[in-house]
């Protein structure tokens, strides 16, 4: 009986206890067994790789392509509902200020859905009008109108000091953001109301909330910070003379966070606007009576 593996020019010998034959592999025969196993296993892996290719993703411009996908091109963003400037900011990793300036956005509150945002300075301006601007808060005109004769030359209309509370006020705890006299009431065009106050005097945290936005990067308002509240709502805090909150801060209602001031407007003042869900409303109907 043969005992062993027959290759080329190995002698044999014979067992002169068992009668036996075996045959040896010489080390020259051994390399050449193993490159033979290895060639053929490469072969085989070779064939295996050619009959499952990996799936091949087309990622260009071609057709075929859907019209969200476009919409979600390289280089901008489509606006959808729940979005703010600051959350899609964060979520494409730039600040708050060089979005709004990419797009021309006066009022970072104010966003529309289906608008589309450019995300780099590489990116042509969305045709159509798609990006928001706002003009910047313009002093109330007098009450009565051209030729009414209802106010007299140069005379103002008084300013609204209180309003009927709005049915959603409960859903947050508020509180003045300062205490000066108010010289400017709410209207489609400000948005807001303004309250006098020394130049460096506190401004504190309408309710407790986060800051979104912390900057001097929307023209108009000078100073802003932008702060989230619980239920959507938002504040704005506008012309302050300094910043003392940095984006992403949690703070809590009554907490000092900017001094007052006068950037970007004539006298020192706090301009205020409280936004449910985006929407301008009147911070005297949900501010408490003082």
């Amino acid at each position: 009986m043969l005992d062993g593996t027959l290759v080329t020019d190995a002698p044999f010998t014979q067992s002169p206890h068992t009668g036996r034959f075996s045959f040896h592999c010489r080390p020259r025969a051994k390399t050449a067994l193993l490159l033979t196993v290895l060639l053929s296993a490469a072969v085989l892996s070779g064939c295996a790789s050619r009959s499952a290719r990996a799936p091949v993703a087309d990622h260009s411009n071609g057709g075929g392509a859907s019209a969200a996908a476009g919409a979600q091109a390289k280089g901008t963003y489509v606006v959808r509902a729940g979005d703010t400037l600051y959350k899609i900011a964060q979520d494409h990793g730039m600040e708050v200020s060089r979005l709004a300036q990419l797009n021309n956005i006066s009022d970072p509150t104010q966003l529309a859905i289906g608008q589309v945002l450019r995300l780099d300075g590489g990116t042509p301006m969305p045709s159509g009008g798609s990006t928001a601007t706002t003009s910047p808060v313009k002093t109330a005109p007098p009450a009565g109108g051209e030729g009414s004769g209802a106010a007299a030359p140069g005379a103002t209309a008084p300013v609204e000091t209180s309003a009927a509370r709005a049915g959603d006020a409960g859903l947050v705890s508020w509180g003045w953001p300062s205490n000066g006299k108010i010289i400017q009431g709410f209207n489609a065009t400000t948005k807001g109301i303004d309250i006098e106050g020394a130049a460096g005097a506190p401004v504190t945290a309408a309710a407790e909330g986060k800051v979104m936005y912390a900057g001097n990067g929307v023209r108009g308002l000078g100073n802003l910070i932008l702060l989230g509240h619980s239920n959507g709502f938002i504040t704005a805090y506008a012309h302050n003379q300094s910043l003392l909150v940095k984006t992403g801060e949690s703070v809590k209602k009554g907490a000092k966070i900017a001094t007052l001031g006068q950037s970007d407007t004539s006298s020192p003042r706090l301009h205020f606007e409280i936004r449910r869900r985006g929407t301008p409303v009147n911070p005297l109907s949900y501010l408490p009576s003082r």
